[in-house]
């Protein structure tokens, strides 16, 4: 292991035991790291320049979406803050560059509310349904899962990290422990998901003691967000949706239905857990994009039957 190396895992363990960052940001770091490391060759962490630096950025724009370099530059930069602050190095080259770039803004894909029934619908019948009992529980277990994605909002971070003492389901509230450590508590505000939750730890009790997570797999071992991303792909195939749906469209689609609904935007920024309310705005374009699709559509102006050159004269 070369000194660069060392100092990665070093930083690395930092973030994990300090900062207490979960794990799938620990690994995004490692690997942006990793990359920036292969282009350092032989070159010192104590010798890189702002010229070196901007090189770097625009390697980087040549091979990635804008989002995602924004992402890796956070990255190192983090890790440049992190060397000064320990006197690894005595000067961040970091402090001249400019970095910022104008990411085009991409609308967050939802899943069409008549879509999120038939997949509820689907689950509840494979728990009446179901030919085995491996199936049954399964299906036990998943119709909590998306219920309760879809009733707060969660990320699938937060929900695979879930323990039991998260859920009181006594007072219907579910405490999230979210990005950067920041806390919030959400209320469960549907009888049908209060009872989707009862069912499931009823069914899972002895996994979720021994294990000390909610959500656990058929193994007794933490649920993983891979698993649950297959889990609503096999559904989705199982009903015949053509759409591509991923666990973080359900939280897209919970904040747009309730900006539809007209909520108050900063009550769905607390609910979101969006320390911005800039993060959270993005939404307001998807319901937008509703008003058009509704003006067009609906707007009775569309039936009348006028025609404007008619009146026009030479």
């Amino acid at each position: 292991m070369n000194n660069y190396e060392k100092i990665v895992e070093n930083y690395l363990d930092f973030c994990s035991s300090q900062k207490k960052l979960n794990e799938k940001t620990v690994r995004a770091y490692l690997t942006d790291l990793q990359q920036f490391g292969n282009c350092l060759s032989s070159m010192k962490l104590t010798e890189l320049s702002t010229a070196e630096l901007e090189d770097y950025i625009k390697n980087l724009h040549r091979h990635y979406k804008p989002k995602s370099v924004k992402r890796k530059i956070a990255s190192i930069k983090a890790f440049f803050c992190y060397l000064e602050n320990h006197d690894i190095i005595t000067s961040n080259p970091w402090a001249h560059v400019q970095s910022k770039f104008r990411e085009p803004a991409t609308l967050p894909r939802i899943i069409p509310l008549d879509t999120i029934e038939i997949i509820l619908t689907l689950i509840y019948k494979q728990i009446e349904n179901g030919k085995t009992n491996y199936r049954r529980r399964n299906a036990i277990r998943d119709a909590a899962i998306c219920e309760l994605l879809f009733a707060t909002g969660l990320r699938i971070f937060e929900l695979c990290n879930l323990i039991p003492d998260d859920v009181n389901l006594y007072e219907d509230t579910v405490f999230i422990n979210g990005k950067g450590l920041k806390e919030r508590i959400l209320q469960i505000g549907n009888s049908q998901v209060h009872d989707a939750l009862v069912n499931y730890k009823e069914a899972y009790d002895n996994e979720i003691r021994l294990c000390n997570h909610l959500f656990v797999n058929q193994q007794g071992h933490p649920i993983s967000d891979q698993s649950v991303r297959r889990m609503l792909n096999y559904y989705t195939n199982l009903a015949g949706i053509k759409q591509h749906i991923t666990p973080h469209m359900w939280r897209h689609t919970f904040a747009t239905s309730l900006l539809e609904a007209d909520v108050d935007i900063r009550y769905i920024q607390a609910m979101l857990g969006h320390s911005s309310i800039r993060t959270t705005e993005i939404y307001t374009h998807v319901s937008m994009a509703k008003q058009k699709n509704i003006l067009c559509s609906k707007h009775p102006r569309n039936n009348f039957s006028i025609c404007p050159n008619a009146y026009i004269s030479n």
